[in-house]
């Protein structure tokens, strides 16, 4: 799974239309994320880091909600912009996920069993494991 790192606002109009993820590495307004959805129409999640995702607007949740668009909140820990515009999420993790809910372990059990092994957010987990359960 490729996440698109965007750094700035001016990088939105530069983003190819057929992203699915993105994370914003900046606080984003109202008009940013509408800017983003323009460009990228099959646009599946959008990652905010925890200090920007506490002050979002009760609107654009509801929007992006409206959209089918899911709001994740998180952080790409380690990620160098200027060696990769992606955040990549191995496919080994996204496999045990997916194993561990096949398995018949909970979201909440298999989001708390990936965390300890992997520093990928707790959002980013349960976005994946319920891919998994309607897959």
């Amino acid at each position: 799974m490729k996440i698109r790192v965007v750094s700035s606002k001016d990088e939105i109009s530069g983003i190819s239309p057929k992203e699915r993820n993105v994370h914003l590495a900046f606080r984003p307004s109202n008009v940013d994320f509408l800017d983003l959805i323009r460009v990228c129409p099959r646009l599946r999640t959008i990652q905010v880091p925890p200090s920007y995702h506490k002050t979002l607007s009760r609107a654009i949740r509801l929007f992006l909600e409206m959209q089918g668009i899911t709001l994740l909140e998180g952080d790409v820990w380690g990620h160098r912009k200027d060696i990769d515009e992606y955040y990549v999420v191995d496919e080994e993790s996204i496999e045990e996920i997916g194993t561990l809910i096949r398995e018949g372990e909970s979201i909440e059990e298999a989001t708390a069993a990936i965390q300890k092994k992997t520093k990928l957010p707790t959002d980013l987990i349960k976005y994946i494991a319920r891919s998994k359960i309607t897959a």
